[in-house]
């Protein structure tokens, strides 16, 4: 893989490790139960996975404000075994990201080097029951209270909530202001006023809680302010978005690996009609489909998460391009492998259907697909003006077209 040097092989065969050893043997299990995987978590601190994204000036290994291709590389290799704790992997690096893109240096040292250990554990806190997509509309408040702040409303959908230290929390503090009328606070779970709510019952990624998360007049000092000051908090959700997104279809593509490994594992035993289902081409054709789509989503991700990696200015669109494209792809490649298991792939007898069920998420959360094409195309129409050498492939009477 001409993506990968000896640190990416380092850290991706760390978490395959893990992921063979620790949780295949607990997924269904945990699935089932629909509780936290504490041993999967220590197994996790132990191989020092938590570090990968963590700048090493805060304890962590990347030589970089962030490497977000070994966090990939990881997360795929935690969601072949189980979708669900890819993203309770990952969900800490939504929620540590706003430290590192725009934390003070005092917030970074005091917090960052116990993500790193994975003592301390993230929440990210944007959407609402009235804001989803729709980041703009957030109706959460953090009122000035002298040299603090109070945190009034109800977030919805907290990833992690509930097993989280840390909660990097987006609230209204200046409703009039255009464009810094959000800012960004770090909660800690035991602040007084902060509680989890509603613990969502969900059809996939159970093993990791989705909850309410509620601030009561939560009170936090200035020193808990992201960055020190009032109004950035929705440009830090952006731009952490834009570097957790290739995380998300990460973990699609991990689950779809997976699906299509035990696929072909299990049309290579399966007979019908006096041969193995594999050696029927109609079979053949699915699991090459589902091959191909794989392997595409898996360029199109490192491509994006090295374009991270070195600044690119095409971030936004990659990182939006990734995610649409490889949670697309692992919706209909876990369903193909679903329809290969035939009757028993409906059945939890099998672990074919888990997959599934975890891969339906990923086309909604940290941005729907439908948000992620308005993105892409925005990109695009924005670069348009670089295309103004067609105009010679115009015919002369239209090609006013490109002018102005």
């Amino acid at each position: 893989m001409p993506w990968l040097n000896d640190e990416n092989r380092h850290w991706q065969e760390k978490a395959r490790e893990v992921a063979e050893r620790v949780i295949r043997p607990l997924a269904a299990e945990h699935d089932r139960k629909q509780e936290y995987p504490w041993k999967v978590r220590d197994a996790l601190a132990e191989a020092g996975l938590f570090k990968v994204w963590i700048p090493k000036a805060y304890g962590g290994a990347s030589e970089g404000s962030q490497n977000v291709l070994n966090l990939c590389l990881v997360v795929e290799q935690l969601s072949r075994a189980c979708g669900g704790i890819g993203v309770l992997f990952a969900v800490n690096a939504l929620g540590s990201f706003p430290l590192i893109v725009g934390g003070t240096e005092e917030q970074k040292k005091k917090y960052l080097p116990r993500v790193a250990s994975g003592e301390t554990l993230c929440a990210f806190c944007l959407s609402e029951k009235t804001a989803g997509s729709d980041a703009q509309a957030l109706k959460v408040r953090g009122v000035a209270d002298g040299d603090a702040w109070r945190i009034h409303g109800e977030k919805k959908w907290t990833t992690n909530g509930g097993a989280a230290n840390l909660y990097t929390v987006f609230a209204v503090t200046d409703p009039e202001a255009k464009g810094k009328r959000i800012s960004a606070f770090i909660v800690e779970s035991g602040d007084a006023g902060f509680s989890i709510g509603k613990v969502e019952d969900k059809m996939g990624i159970r093993c990791v809680p989705v909850v309410e998360t509620i601030f009561d007049g939560v009170k936090v000092g200035n020193d808990r302010l992201l960055g020190g000051k009032p109004g950035y908090g929705f440009k830090h959700a952006m731009e952490t978005l834009d570097l957790a997104r290739p995380g998300v279809a990460s973990q699609a593509m991990g689950l779809a690996q997976g699906a299509l490994e035990l696929a072909t594992v299990y049309t290579s035993k399966r007979s019908q009609f006096g041969a193995t289902v594999n050696s029927f081409q109609m079979v053949q054709q699915i699991l090459a489909d589902m091959a191909m789509r794989t392997e595409a989503s898996r360029q199109l991700i490192y491509a994006a998460a090295h374009a991270i990696d070195i600044g690119s200015p095409l971030v936004t669109k990659f990182s939006a391009l990734s995610k649409c494209f490889a949670t697309d792809m692992a919706m209909q490649v876990t369903t193909d492998a679903v329809q290969l298991f035939g009757g028993y792939g409906y059945m939890k007898d099998y672990p074919i259907e888990k997959y599934m069920r975890d891969a339906k998420i990923t086309q909604i959360y940290e941005g729907t697909n439908q948000v992620q094409r308005l993105v892409i195309a925005r990109n695009l129409i924005r670069e348009s003006a670089n295309f103004a050498f067609l105009r010679e492939f115009i015919p002369t009477e239209n090609q006013n077209l490109f002018d102005g």
